[in-house]
């Protein structure tokens, strides 16, 4: 049986932390941003950590 692929959009989207987490970008911080407030641009800046009800679907994307 052939190995199992990652999803490359998965790959570029998705980094594991030290402790196993997987951490993630923000949306709504690539374009469009004069209507934004400089506040709510700042605070999207942040990497933050996937939601639990998450983790699943993305290690099976990833291939963990």
């Amino acid at each position: 049986m052939p190995k199992m692929k990652t999803k490359s959009s998965a790959k570029k989207r998705f980094k594991l932390t030290g402790t196993g987490q997987i951490k993630r970008k923000h949306a709504f911080k690539s374009h469009i941003l004069t209507k934004k407030a400089t506040d709510r641009k700042r605070r999207l800046t942040h990497a933050t950590l996937v939601h639990p009800a998450d983790v699943k679907s993305v290690k099976e994307q990833l291939v963990l």
